[in-house]
């Protein structure tokens, strides 16, 4: 079935020159680029963002270590692609994520983990509307 996803690079993704290296493993996998910009993430789109998060230990954390930086946002769309992209990606923390996952492959931070992607179409609708507008998903 084809379904869209939200995707985030994280800072770390920028700084270490990593976004060409991860778009393509989703390009390569089949994932088409629908839309993609560079955006500063505000505190307030980061609480958004993260709100499912709300009231768990490490939120303050990642809000603070998300606001001010650069990110990419990217909306893909494929074959099941929330959970192709999911098994790209790999386990949350890049110790436990698999060797030929990005975070096992690449990440080094449990916070900053590279990536950010939709778990669900509804976290995929709620995700990409706080960074694109629907025209911008045609």
């Amino acid at each position: 079935m084809t379904e869209r996803t939200f995707v985030m690079l994280k800072p770390s993704a920028l700084e270490r020159g990593l976004v060409g290296e991860i778009l393509g493993r989703f390009e390569r996998k089949g994932l088409k680029l629908v839309a993609m910009k560079t955006v500063l993430m505000t505190r307030d789109r980061a609480e958004e963002l993260y709100s499912v998060h709300k009231g768990k230990h490490f939120f303050d954390d990642l809000v603070s270590r998300m606001t001010g930086q650069r990110v990419v946002v990217m909306v893909l769309e494929g074959r099941s692609a929330v959970s192709v992209v999911r098994r790209l990606i790999g386990a949350t923390d890049p110790v436990s994520a698999d060797p030929g996952t990005v975070r096992g492959d690449l990440g080094l931070d449990l916070t900053d983990n590279l990536v950010h992607a939709s778990d669900s179409g509804e976290s995929f609708e709620r995700e990409s509307s706080i960074f694109f507008q629907p025209s911008e998903l045609l």
